[in-house]
């Protein structure tokens, strides 16, 4: 691994910490994780599609749990909850693993640039549920009660699946996922929906990661180096960015994705 740290290059390794310096701060103020964002920049410097999308969700990890061991210490996190949602995220985590080492580097690429279009629309559907539950809270002011809507070993299956085989096959944590359907299926608040969705990446992510690092797909210096900027820019943005207009910035953000789909579509065309 010292020998792997030593071939980088000072502007390679710069750059890696640059890219997840700049993932956390979206992380931290979205709530959503890097690898939407990290994928691409990984596919820039070169690295083949399975490594940009293994070593995404390493870094991914990484951040997950610093996240989570603070919501821990405050009290936050529900562990019940973590579990049940992320069992199923293990399985389906270790499948999409596999299945993003058989595709075809074109097609990964070519179904990378789908799922940040589909998370245009998501932040949009996450951003109108939260703002809804916001005013239920206020209008009922005495601390109301979830209303899970439908079976909830059954939202907690489809939600965890939905975020493991996104995690495996793309590197990404799935919190784009894991939030809003936690609120349409479970009814849960959004504090909680975030908490637990931080938890979760921790189990989604870490599954993926074994089933990347038992095909060798991760450099692990790299994404050390992705984390470690990922934990900076959390701090950033829990500190600074929210003085900013959500609407300024989850416009931007969704600018981003839409010429970042762009971009991969045009690389998996090569």
């Amino acid at each position: 691994m010292i020998l792997e740290f030593l071939s980088l290059s000072p502007t390679e390794l710069l750059t890696l910490a640059i890219a997840g310096l700049f993932a956390g701060i979206l992380a931290g103020f979205l709530g959503i994780g890097g690898g939407t964002v990290l994928v691409p920049i990984l596919v820039t410097l070169g690295y083949v599609s399975n490594q940009a999308v293994a070593t995404s969700i390493f870094s991914v990890l990484i951040t997950a749990i610093s996240g989570s061991i603070q919501n821990w210490r405050m009290g936050f996190l529900r562990v019940k909850r973590v579990i049940l949602i992320g069992f199923p995220a293990v399985i389906t985590a270790i499948i999409g693993s596999y299945l993003a080492n058989l595709l075809p580097s074109s097609w990964l690429l070519f179904g990378f640039g789908c799922l940040l279009l589909l998370n245009i629309y998501l932040i949009k559907v996450r951003q109108d549920i939260i703002a809804k539950k916001q005013l239920d809270e206020q209008l009922n002011s005495t601390s109301p009660q979830p209303q899970k809507t439908m079976n909830p070993y059954l939202a907690f299956m489809i939600t965890g699946s939905l975020a493991g085989l996104l995690a495996g096959l793309f590197g990404v944590g799935g919190g784009v996922i894991i939030v809003p359907l936690q609120i349409l299926l479970l009814g849960e608040t959004i504090k909680v929906s975030i908490q637990t969705s931080l938890g979760v990446i921790i189990i989604t992510a870490a599954s993926a990661c074994i089933g990347h690092a038992i095909q060798g797909n991760v450099l692990w210096i790299q994404g050390m180096m992705l984390g470690l900027g990922g934990l900076v820019g959390v701090q950033i943005s829990t500190r600074f960015l929210p003085k900013l207009p959500d609407r300024i910035v989850t416009l931007a953000f969704r600018t981003l994705l839409g010429i970042l789909s762009i971009y991969m579509f045009w690389r998996a065309s090569l």
